[in-house]
């Protein structure tokens, strides 16, 4: 009878260990799972946005794009959101890098240099618009009481000089922001431009602003308005020896080039734009009234590469939207040519993505404004909250149709 009670109390102990074990191994486990996703979240989530712009008429906020801390993870994307009050613009600048614009809310006018000509857009809602990089441009919201919300994409670019981040480069400017301009001896440039350093000071040293202003509906009290309000001539003057000039060119860059004193010409000198706009520069595609690729009861989704808009040979990014029904789910995929970003446009819902060996990289509830991204030959899925739709658009790295 001691035995058999002996021997009871033994597979007791044994049973209370084995317990104990396994549990102990489930709260590891759920411990290493909940780590994972966290750890995945601060790689794949990119909530981090800073200000690279900001003045009372507008600001530009960026998820910067690079290597993420910690990893081996290259994101080649810097992702912008661009907002601009009422009758404002964003002055002349150029970047280092193809910029892909999505307009979300609002109207825009962009100008830019295309084959050495200024061309002019009018953007609106779902309007899709690529500018090459060092094309020199400028952004107006003209619109008296409608603020402007821009989504996009930057290249993250190996020439930028060890900057991390995309670097803006002003063509008029002051104290805020710099022109590019300023570095050079003013006594060098007022020789170079025929013009005194009292003047050359008005387009260099007067801009105090902001990158983003208000447009005065006064002709004489901003900086830029006191330029186009000289006399033709005596712009023409000043700018004489900068529109000469020639750059050379490639044959396969010179559909795209740019010239900066061409651009300072025709922005200074706008009475004849009209007959100086090259009508050959591509127009906005229109996301929205695009037919959708895919369609069912459970959502849509769309996709525009360079087969059906030719500008996103440019930047070789393509883009597209998605809406899903509330509590719908995109089905696993795996995009094998592209890396892909989205940011929440409406609603809620998840994200999930996993690592090519299988395990979860990343469950994550996202909302209005939220970025992700999912590497190359990540399986990932999209599924919507029981509470509402769920839209979200996106760019990917390659412009090419891409078989899911």
């Amino acid at each position: 009878m001691e035995k058999r009670k002996s021997l009871l109390l033994l597979v007791l102990v044994l049973f209370s260990a084995l317990v104990a074990s396994v549990g102990g191994h489930w709260r590891e486990r759920d411990e290493e799972e909940s780590e994972q996703r966290t750890q995945g979240e601060k790689w794949f989530l990119l909530r981090h946005l800073h200000d690279v712009v900001k003045t009372d008429a507008g600001v530009m906020k960026l998820v910067n794009g690079g290597y993420r801390r910690g990893t081996s993870f290259h994101s080649p994307m810097h992702i912008g959101f661009i907002s601009m009050e009422p009758n404002s613009l964003f002055i002349p600048q150029y970047l280092d890098s193809n910029l892909l614009l999505f307009v979300h809310h609002g109207e825009a006018r962009v100008g830019h240099i295309y084959g050495d000509e200024l061309a002019e857009r009018g953007l609106k809602p779902g309007d899709v618009y690529t500018i090459p990089a060092g094309s020199a441009f400028y952004l107006e919201n003209r619109v008296e009481n409608q603020r402007l919300h821009i989504i996009c994409s930057i290249d993250v670019t190996s020439e930028s000089m060890g900057w991390h981040a995309f670097q803006s480069f002003f063509i008029g400017g002051g104290n805020y922001p710099t022109s590019i301009l300023d570095g050079f001896d003013h006594t060098t440039l007022s020789t170079a431009l025929n013009v005194s350093i009292a003047e050359l000071s008005t387009f260099l040293a007067r801009q105090s602003s902001g990158p983003i202003v208000h447009l005065s509906r006064s002709h004489h009290t901003h900086t830029w308005s006191k330029f186009l309000a000289q006399e033709p001539h005596k712009r023409l003057a000043h700018l004489k020896r900068i529109v000469n000039f020639e750059e050379e060119t490639t044959p396969k860059e010179e559909e795209y080039t740019w010239s900066l004193r061409k651009f300072l010409f025709t922005l200074l000198n706008r009475e004849d734009v009209v007959e100086r706009v090259n009508h050959k520069a591509p127009s906005a595609y229109n996301l929205y009234n695009r037919k959708a690729d895919f369609k069912n009861d459970y959502g849509w989704s769309k996709k525009l590469d360079e087969s059906n808009y030719s500008p996103l040979k440019i930047s070789g990014n393509g883009v597209y939207l998605v809406n899903l029904s509330p509590g719908s789910m995109m089905a696993p995929h795996v995009n094998p040519t592209a890396i892909e970003y989205g940011i929440v446009l409406k609603g809620t819902g998840r994200v999930q993505i996993v690592y090519p060996n299988g395990t979860l990289a990343m469950n994550a509830k996202v909302r209005e404004g939220d970025v992700f991204w999912v590497p190359r030959y990540f399986p990932f899925c999209q599924i919507a909250s029981t509470n509402g739709p769920f839209e979200f658009f996106g760019f990917t790295t390659s412009a090419r149709r891409n078989h899911q």
